[in-house]
C-alpha cells in the first residue's frame, strides 16, 4: 500500500482548520490515522527529504514543508481540481533504496491519471521519477529548468550534478528526448555543450529564453516530466539554495513557464527540488515554490 511508504503530515495540530478559499482546506492531507483517498484525484503532492545526492547543497531535505505552509495559505478559485498530499516519503536505507521507492510511487500514480509533484530534496531525484516511467515501460521526455545540465561523466557516481548522465546510460532506455531551459553557458564546460548537440537534445540559453519566453512553450507542452532546480532563478527572487547565483530567472518568469507546463495535456509528473530553508529570507522562495 502506498501509504507504508508515507510519514503523515505534522505541520499543523489536529483539527486545525483553514479559511474555506485557502488551498488548505481544499488540499486531502495524510494525517495521522488517515491517508489521503486516491479515488477522484487529479494531483498528488509530495514530499522527498533526500539530499544524500546533493554535493553543495546540505539542508535541501528540510524543504517540503516549508513550501507547503506557504501553499495551503493560498486562494482557490471555481473549477479547483482535486488535490491530495501523500505527505512525506520514508527515507531509504541507502539513496538506491529512495530512488526505488520513489519509482513504485510514481508507477502506482500514473496509471490512475494522477499528476504526482515531488517537493525534493536534491534534484538527482529526477532519476527515480524517470526510473517509475520505465517501470511502465513508458517512453518520454523530460524538459530541465536548470542552469546547468548536470550531465557528469560516466565514471562518476549518480548525484544533483550528474542524473542526466546516468538516464542517459541506462539500458533499455526509456528517454524519446531531453530539453534544458535556462542553461548559463559559464556553468556548462564546453564537452556537455558538444554532447547535447551531439545526442540532438534541445537546450535554450537563460538570454534566449528571457528575450522571448514564448520560446519554452512549445517545449514544455511536449514534456511528459519537467524538474526544476530552484537554482535557476536568480538569487533576489529565490536566495534558498546554496548554489543560487545573481543571474536567473525572475519570479514571474518560473511562473510563466510553470503555466505553460500545467496547461499541457501531456505533462505527467513535475519534480520541485534544491530548496535549502537554511539559506532562505523570510519564506521567500518557499513563497515562490507555492
Amino acid at each position: 500500500m502506498l501509504a507504508d511508504y508515507f510519514e503523515p503530515v505534522m505541520l499543523y495540530g489536529p483539527g486545525y482548520k483553514w479559511p474555506a478559499d485557502c488551498l488548505g482546506s481544499l488540499v486531502d492531507i495524510h494525517i495521522t490515522g488517515r491517508f489521503p483517498d486516491l479515488e477522484g484525484a487529479h494531483i498528488a503532492l509530495l514530499g522527498v527529504g533526500e539530499e544524500r545526492g546533493t554535493r553543495m547543497n546540505k539542508g535541501c531535505a528540510l524543504g517540503a514543508d516549508a513550501v507547503r505552509s506557504k501553499f495551503y495559505e493560498l486562494k482557490y478559485h471555481l473549477n479547483a481540481r482535486k488535490i491530495i498530499d501523500l505527505g512525506n516519503l520514508r527515507q531509504g536505507e541507502t539513496l538506491e533504496d529512495t530512488y526505488a521507492a520513489v519509482a513504485t510511487v510514481i508507477s502506482e500514480l500514473l496509471p490512475l491519471r494522477i499528476i504526482p509533484i515531488l517537493i525534493g530534496g536534491s534534484q538527482d531525484l529526477t532519476f527515480g521519477q524517470y526510473s517509475g516511467f520505465k517501470k511502465l515501460e513508458q517512453i518520454i521526455n523530460i524538459v530541465s529548468i536548470d542552469s546547468r545540465f548536470d550531465l557528469g561523466k560516466p565514471e562518476e557516481v549518480s548525484d544533483s550534478e550528474s542524473f542526466l548522465g546516468r538516464i542517459i546510460l541506462e539500458q533499455p532506455n526509456y528517454l524519446f528526448n531531453f530539453s534544458n531551459i535556462g542553461y548559463q553557458t559559464y556553468f556548462n564546460g564546453q564537452e556537455g555543450i558538444e554532447l547535447m548537440k551531439k545526442l540532438y537534445f534541445d537546450a535554450f540559453r537563460l538570454g534566449q529564453i528571457r528575450t522571448d519566453i514564448t520560446e519554452g512553450e512549445p517545449v514544455l507542452r511536449n514534456a511528459d516530466l519537467v524538474t526544476v532546480d530552484i537554482s535557476a532563478i536568480r538569487q533576489s527572487d529565490a536566495p534558498g539554495n546554496a548554489m543560487a547565483s545573481p543571474n536567473g530567472f525572475y519570479g514571474e518568469e518560473i511562473c510563466q513557464l510553470m503555466l505553460y507546463a500545467g496547461v499541457s495535456d501531456k505533462l505527467s509528473a513535475l519534480g520541485l527540488y534544491e530548496y535549502n530553508p537554511m539559506y532562505d529570507r523570510d519564506h521567500q522562495t518557499a513563497h515562490l515554490m507555492a
